[in-house]
């Protein structure tokens, strides 16, 4: 334990030298070698996403499936009345938001290939438990499971992404991750129309089959990503020293002096009365609510319009592959216009039409029900990841990254917990409460959205006149974080 703490110590002692280094030369110095830049980044894209972006969309298809289960005779079986089966979405919300920051403080300590790729052979196993449990007390204790271990891999996978890229890069690689939840949602419905038909194999139904195979992907896939995902930039195998050095630089001189490396009582104080955190935390929670109200409905929704549960499976894959496509035209414009805010009123304005069509669908025909669950799904995944890599690109220095995105993902993740019990088995197939609670939480979004483009307008402006400089002569001023008054922020 000594030895691999010394060896951290030594490895952090490096990267420091390599930023200080970095931040006394010119941005010029090294924009003479665009090709190198050019080949660094493509060799990036090849190996940091694409691996992370398959793990979500498993991890994302375990957490949802249960959706699609749920139409193929799971609470039927397990005599699930009432609010059993929100009870059972509820149960999972509870450790993964109590876990979040735990598990990202950790990840600071150990190698991300390691912590990832456990937590994911071990929810794999969790979700082959839940096709074998005979009570609904059972599928509870899985789905508790579940969320324990699933809780630390998706702001991990945002916090490791974030140290490779710098700020205006980071959107257009973050969305292509996040769309392997959408895709998920896509498969779901694919993959569940696919196994229902094993109903009856080895005696099992056909619900029960969805997660043992499902699971049993995942567990061989989280055996395998040990050697698949990269660990952090200083460490990461796949770099040549020259391609590390080059890295490291291109992100020091991205965020300035906006470092935080040490996280003592003077740093700490800095997160977490950091208003920024707080403000991203509404915005999330306001918009994930949709995204979850979705993945964990849209079945059973399409099945209330007429349509049986084969069909309702195969109906809900177009409407998450628009999502996806929507979701990457807005990163790649995001990113080019080097802006946040009105992409995501955007994406809030979407989704309110969605849900106005869906309130008032007593008057609208079957047609256009289906055609506004494509604004609703559309509209949230416009807007859900940028509101966390808006977050992340304010954000200064390693620790306050890793706090702020498990803050962020697990206290927002309340709007999961909202998700699983507005939609009232009794008020099918109209569910006035879930639309009505689902508009109101897009506004939540919306609004604090509002607030964190002209509270970060007006920081910028005070710190071009200079009044933040007092920070300069203060204690701490080598670990500033974002509070360093030369770091400016995006909106």
């Amino acid at each position: 334990m000594d030895t691999h703490i010394a060896d951290e110590k030594l490895r952090d002692l490096h990267v420091e030298e390599t930023i200080a280094q970095a931040n006394d030369r010119s941005v010029e110095q090294y924009a003479i070698d665009p090709v190198a830049e050019k080949k660094l980044l493509r060799k990036l894209d090849m190996r940091v996403v694409p691996m992370l972006w398959f793990l979500y969309m498993l991890a994302f298809l375990d957490r949802t499936n249960v959706g699609n289960a749920r139409i193929q005779g799971l609470t039927k079986e397990l005599k699930m009345e009432g609010n059993d089966y929100n009870v059972a979405l509820f149960i999972f919300f509870v450790p993964y938001i109590l876990f979040e920051v735990p598990s990202n403080i950790l990840i600071k300590r150990l190698a991300p290939s390691t912590w990832l790729a456990t937590l994911m052979f071990c929810w794999g196993i969790i979700t082959i438990g839940e096709g074998l449990v005979k009570t609904k007390e059972g599928l509870l204790a899985m789905r508790f499971l579940l969320g324990f271990f699933e809780a630390g891999f998706f702001p991990g996978c945002v916090y490791l992404i974030s140290m490779y890229y710098k700020r205006y890069e980071l959107q257009w690689r973050f969305n292509i991750f996040f769309t392997g939840a959408i895709l998920a949602g896509s498969f779901s419905g694919l993959l569940a129309y696919a196994i229902s038909k094993m109903d009856g194999v080895a005696g099992y139904s056909g619900w029960r089959w969805i997660f043992i195979l499902e699971g049993m992907v995942t567990a061989i896939v989280g055996l395998a990503s040990k050697w698949l995902i990269v660990d952090w930039p200083e460490t990461a195998k796949f770099l040549t020293e020259d391609e590390k050095k080059l890295l490291i630089a291109r992100l020091a001189l991205d965020v300035a002096d906006a470092k935080m490396n040490r996280l003592d009582k003077r740093a700490a104080k800095r997160v977490f009365t950091d208003w920024k955190i707080y403000c991203g935390t509404l915005m999330y929670l306001g918009i994930v609510n949709t995204g979850y109200a979705t993945s964990f409905f849209t079945p059973t929704i399409i099945t209330e319009l007429g349509y049986k549960a084969e069909a309702a499976q195969v109906r809900s894959i177009p409407i998450f592959l628009v999502a996806a496509v929507v979701c990457a035209i807005t990163a790649w414009f995001s990113d080019s216009f080097r802006h946040r805010y009105a992409f995501c009123i955007a994406g809030c304005c979407i989704a309110t039409i969605g849900y106005i069509i869906l309130l008032c669908q007593a008057s609208v025909p079957v047609g256009g029900r289906y055609g506004a669950i494509f604004l609703v799904v559309s509209g949230g995944y416009m807007c859900q990841p940028i509101v966390i890599a808006w977050l992340n690109n304010c954000m200064g220095g390693h620790y306050k990254r890793s706090v702020s995105s498990a803050i962020q993902v697990g206290f927002g993740n309340i709007g999961g917990i909202v998700a699983s019990n507005i939609f009232i088995t009794s008020q099918a197939p109209s569910y006035p409460v879930g639309y009505g609670v689902s508009l109101g939480l897009v506004w939540l979004c919306a609004l604090a959205c509002t607030a964190m483009f002209f509270g970060l307008r007006a920081e910028n402006k005070r710190r071009d006149r200079g009044e933040r400089d007092w920070r300069l002569e203060t204690e701490d001023a080598d670990n500033l974080g974002d509070d360093h008054p030369h770091f400016r922020f995006t909106y």
